[in-house]
């Protein structure tokens, strides 16, 4: 297992370790579905991340990455946006994460794994050469709301462009996005093997 692997593998623990520590049926109805959300989009399956016992009927994103921010609205939208990004490697890490009512705060460190061309596509002019394969990360705000039943109304993704760092990686240690799928089908299998059927819904919360 190559570092980027073990990077995917982790993602999620610190969602994991707050809920250990939640017991408001909420907020937990809430961390569940950020958790089994992260799965579904890391895996492609779109579908399911705006079903009805997941999303609301309108939800708003707002997303300011690279050079391009962006406001996508509704389901439609939703979907369109992530087949946009869904051949890309990416993953969060060292999170500090917190819960309430409304939803879920989370500062974190978001990596992507790419072609320089496909990186500077998208505004990261500091990669240097488009033919070369770069690790790139930053510091980012992922401001979650979530409606009175634990559904996800939308998602505020806001981008510290002077926190960016790009690192060149040889490409006998990239992951591909097949493997990134792979990875959470796996950990979406043993999620629900844990919790159960339909364990995000708050109905089944204590």
């Amino acid at each position: 297992m190559n570092r980027f692997e073990k990077a995917l593998y982790e993602t999620m623990t610190p969602t994991a370790e707050l809920l250990e520590r939640t017991t408001n049926p909420l907020h937990r109805a809430i961390l569940l579905n950020f958790w089994r959300h992260v799965h579904l989009e890391g895996s492609g399956q779109f579908d399911k991340i705006v079903a009805p016992d997941m999303m609301v009927d309108h939800p708003v994103y707002r997303v300011t990455w690279g050079a391009h921010p962006a406001v996508i609205e509704g389901k439609d939208g939703v979907v369109a946006f992530y087949n946009s990004v869904a051949d890309s490697v990416l993953w969060n890490s060292d999170d500090r994460l917190a819960v309430a009512d409304w939803g879920v705060a989370d500062e974190l460190t978001f990596h992507q794994l790419g072609k320089g061309s496909d990186l500077r596509a998208v505004g990261y002019d500091s990669v240097p050469d488009d033919d070369k394969l770069y690790h790139v990360s930053s510091r980012q705000a992922f401001i979650w709301p979530y409606d009175e039943r634990g559904r996800l109304a939308g998602e505020h993704l806001y981008e510290d462009p002077t926190s960016v760092q790009v690192e060149e990686v040889d490409p006998a240690e990239a992951i591909t996005a097949e493997r990134v799928r792979e990875i959470h089908l796996e950990l979406l299998d043993r999620l629900e093997a844990e919790r159960g059927e339909r364990y995000w819904v708050l109905e089944n919360q204590s």
